[in-house]
C-alpha cells in the first residue's frame, strides 16, 4: 500500500464552506478512535459544538454526559427532517397564481405571491387550493415546495416569448371552466402588470395594484410613490408587489397536474420579434440580472472589461475599486453605492465587506473569484473559486469564445 497522502480538494472546499449542506457532516470530529495499541481513546476536540456564528461553543453544563454515546452520535448527525405534505383533495375554491417566470423559474416575487394566495386560502376558510398556470416550456421543478397544489402548463408556440394577447384568452378559458375566487398577478414589468390588466379588462373586473397586504375581506395598495396606502375590498384580481407575504417553506404540496379544454385559436395583433441586443454596459446595476463585479484583487484591468463582453455581463465594482479610480462611482455595489438584485453576480477580487454584502443580498446565485479562501465572500457564495483572477478571467473569456464558434460553425 502506498505511503502517500494524497488530498481531498472537494471535502477542503466543503469544510472551508460553512453553507454547504455537507459541511456539518464532515466538520465534525469523531467521538471516539482506536489507538495503536488498541484501546479506546476519546477525542477531546469533539466537545461542544458548532454554533451559527461559526464559533464553537463548549458544553459547560455537561448536559452531553446524561445521554449514551449512541444518542450523542444521532445528534450529532445531520438530520434530513422531511416537510409535511398539505393535501386538498376536494378542492371547493381556487385561488389562481400566473408567475413571471423570467428565465424559466420561480422568482422571489413569484414565491411571495404564491405565500399571499395561501393566506387568502387561511383567512376565507374552507378547503381552497392554489393553481398555479404556466405558459410555455420551463425548467422550475420547485412546485411543491413553492405551495402549488395544483399546476396547469398551458403549452404551445404561440404562448412563447411575448404573447400577451394569447395568454389573455388562455385565462379567459380557465375562468369558464374553472372559475378561480382569486385571480393573483406580480405586479412587474416583466409580464405580470400587463397581463393582469388585460385579464382584468376582459372580466369586467376593477383590479387592485401595488397591493402589499390583503385578505379575504380588504387589501392595502401603495400609492403616491409608496407614500400613501390605500384601503379597499378586496377584487377578485390582485397585482401584488414583493414581499407581499411569506413564501411557503414550511410544507410541501402536491402541485397535482390539471388540465384545460381547447382554447381556439384567435388573431393577434402583436408580433414577437425577438429580443433587442442591448449593451451590458447601459444597463443600470439595479436592473441588471448578469453582473461581473471587480474588487482589489484585479491586476489586469483590460481583462477584466474584455471579459465581461464575452460574457455580455455588466460591470461592477466594490467601493475600493471605485476610490482607486479603476471604475465610475455609478458602479459601486453596496450599502453606500446600488443595491443589487441579480439573478447571477460574480465577484472577483472583493473580500466582502460588509457595506458589500448588504448590497447583494438580494442576488439569487453569488460566485466568488478569490485567492483567500476564509473572506467573507466566499463564505457568502454559492459557488467558490479559489485561483488567481487573471488566470480564471483568460480561461473564462477562452471558454465563450470558443463556445461561440461552435454555434456558429453548427449553424453554418
Amino acid at each position: 500500500m502506498s505511503d502517500i497522502f494524497r488530498r481531498d480538494p472537494r471535502r477542503e472546499w466543503i469544510l472551508r464552506n460553512r453553507l454547504h449542506p455537507e459541511h456539518q457532516q464532515l466538520a465534525q470530529p469523531s467521538l471516539e478512535t482506536r489507538g495503536p495499541s488498541g484501546l479506546l481513546r476519546k477525542n477531546p476536540h469533539a466537545v461542544g459544538f458548532i454554533g451559527p456564528s461559526g464559533i464553537k461553543r463548549i458544553d459547560r453544563l455537561n448536559v452531553g454526559n446524561l445521554v449514551s454515546l449512541a444518542g450523542r452520535r444521532a445528534a450529532a448527525a445531520p438530520a434530513q427532517a422531511e416537510l409535511p405534505l398539505h393535501r386538498v383533495e376536494q378542492p371547493e375554491y381556487f385561488v389562481a397564481v400566473v408567475p413571471d417566470m423570467p428565465g424559466g423559474r420561480l422568482s422571489a416575487h413569484d414565491k411571495d405571491v404564491i405565500g399571499q394566495a395561501h393566506a387568502l386560502i387561511r383567512h376565507a376558510g374552507g378547503a381552497g387550493a392554489v393553481l398555479v398556470i404556466t405558459f410555455g416550456e420551463h425548467r422550475e421543478e420547485g412546485f411543491c415546495a413553492a405551495g402549488a397544489d395544483r399546476l396547469l402548463a398551458v403549452s404551445g408556440s404561440r404562448y412563447e416569448g411575448y404573447a400577451p394577447e394569447q395568454r389573455t384568452h388562455a385565462l379567459a378559458q380557465v375562468e369558464r371552466e374553472i372559475a378561480p375566487r382569486y385571480w393573483l398577478f406580480p405586479d412587474s414589468v416583466a409580464g405580470g402588470f400587463e397581463l393582469g390588466c388585460r385579464l382584468s379588462a376582459r372580466l369586467g373586473e376593477r383590479p387592485a395594484t401595488r397591493v402589499w397586504r390583503a385578505d379575504s375581506e380588504t387589501c392595502i395598495s401603495r400609492a403616491a410613490s409608496g407614500s400613501l396606502d390605500i384601503t379597499r375590498a378586496t377584487p377578485r384580481v390582485l397585482l401584488l408587489t414583493e414581499e407581499c407575504a411569506e413564501p411557503i417553506d414550511e410544507s410541501r404540496h402536491e402541485a397535482l397536474p390539471m388540465a384545460l379544454g381547447k382554447v381556439p385559436k384567435r388573431p393577434s395583433r402583436i408580433e414577437d420579434c425577438g429580443s433587442v441586443a442591448v449593451d451590458p454596459g447601459a444597463v443600470p446595476l439595479a436592473e441588471a440580472e448578469f453582473i461581473l463585479s471587480a474588487g482589489n484583487g484585479i491586476r489586469d484591468w483590460p481583462q477584466f472589461h474584455r471579459t465581461a463582453d464575452a460574457l455580455g455581463a455588466t460591470e461592477g465594482a466594490s467601493r475600493v475599486a471605485v476610490d482607486d479610480g479603476h471604475m465610475p462611482r455609478a458602479r459601486q455595489v453596496g450599502a453606500t453605492g446600488t443595491w443589487v438584485t441579480a439573478r447571477v453576480y460574480i465577484a472577483v477580487g472583493i473580500s466582502g465587506a460588509v457595506q458589500h454584502l448588504q448590497g447583494i443580498g438580494q442576488c439569487e446565485k453569488v460566485i466568488a473569484v478569490n485567492t483567500d479562501p476564509g473572506c467573507d465572500m466566499v463564505k457568502r457564495a454559492a459557488l467558490s473559486v479559489i485561483a488567481d483572477s487573471s488566470e480564471i478571467l483568460a480561461a473564462l473569456e477562452q471558454l465563450v469564445l470558443a463556445h461561440r464558434k461552435e454555434e456558429l460553425h453548427d449553424a453554418a
